[in-house]
């Protein structure tokens, strides 16, 4: 069956939607458009590019996720940290991530968006500086960029730009800097993109989202000013995505608990990574032996 895939933001949690694509492909499934946020933009733009479940695998075991938090290393004096975020805006360039996507998409020829099919993939980003939720390549006009030849690990990196962790990504737009952050924070999950009529009448769509507990509803008990942050992120990240997904489209999502692991936990053993593999595997057979389109 030929369907669409959309991938949630997760960090390092998108190991387990690896684990989830193997089982899909396993069952025959095939994937014809695919939109991702964050982590999710990274296997989007992979299968965008003809990459499998397990050849995706395979890139995420030989590379040094280490290597992909590139530091500055300029500053070494106390609270150089502090200052990097002060003045740089994140802990982390960001450059390392955005070569290794670029890396392994030109090994399938890949470059820019015009070397893909219209529509094969989107991604979604945050402009800070003009408050707006960004598709790419779709919105890219707006800015006077032609999405033909605008990079697409530029567009993964703009995408996975975690506030405070990763530097903004920054574009020169009429002569002004503009900040681009983690699509997360407007829209985490962008299953909403395949809401027209025509594409749900022609194929599905599944959509993989993490959850951080069983009650896929509730924050959780605040009792003090981080755990308020920490909501109110989450309200950001979630509540447009709610709000914009149909009750016919939300059987189609495969929801993936979370609880115990932190997205930015880069430092994951072989052996962890396996774990979250096989909780998409998991997750995607239980989901699959009551899915009905």
């Amino acid at each position: 069956m030929i369907i669409d895939g959309v991938f949630s933001g997760g960090g390092i949690k998108g190991f387990a939607m690896v684990g989830a694509l193997q089982v899909l492909e396993d069952r025959g499934f095939v994937l014809n458009q695919t939109a991702g946020t964050s982590a999710g933009s990274i296997v989007a733009a992979f299968i965008a590019a003809g990459y499998s479940g397990k050849d995706i695998q395979s890139m995420l075991s030989t590379v040094n996720m280490n290597h992909l938090l590139d530091k500055r290393n300029f500053l070494k004096i106390p609270f150089a940290e502090w200052l990097l975020l002060y003045w740089k805006l994140g802990l982390y360039k960001g450059e390392a991530l955005e070569h290794w996507v670029s890396e392994m998409l030109s090994k399938k020829g890949l470059v820019t968006f015009g070397d893909m099919p219209p529509q094969s993939l989107r991604i979604i980003t945050s402009d800070i500086t003009n408050g707006r939720l960004v598709v790419l390549p779709d919105d890219l006009p707006k800015y006077g960029i032609n999405p033909q030849s605008f990079p697409i690990a530029k567009a993964v990196r703009m995408s996975c730009s975690i506030p405070y962790f990763f530097e903004p990504v920054k574009l020169k737009i009429n002569k002004v800097d503009t900040l681009f952050v983690d699509g997360g924070v407007l829209s985490n999950f962008p299953m909403w993109l395949f809401e027209s009529e025509h594409i749900r009448k022609a194929r599905p769509v599944i959509g993989l989202k993490f959850t951080s507990d069983t009650d896929l509803n509730r924050v959780g008990t605040i009792d003090n000013a981080i755990e308020m942050f920490g909501a109110l992120f989450k309200t950001m990240k979630d509540a447009h995505d709610s709000r914009h997904i149909s009750k016919k489209l939300a059987k189609n999502i495969m929801f993936i608990p979370m609880k115990d692991v932190s997205g930015t936990d880069f430092m994951l053993t072989e052996q962890r990574k396996e774990e979250l593999i096989e909780r998409g595997r998991e997750f995607a057979y239980t989901f699959l032996k009551t899915w009905t389109y």
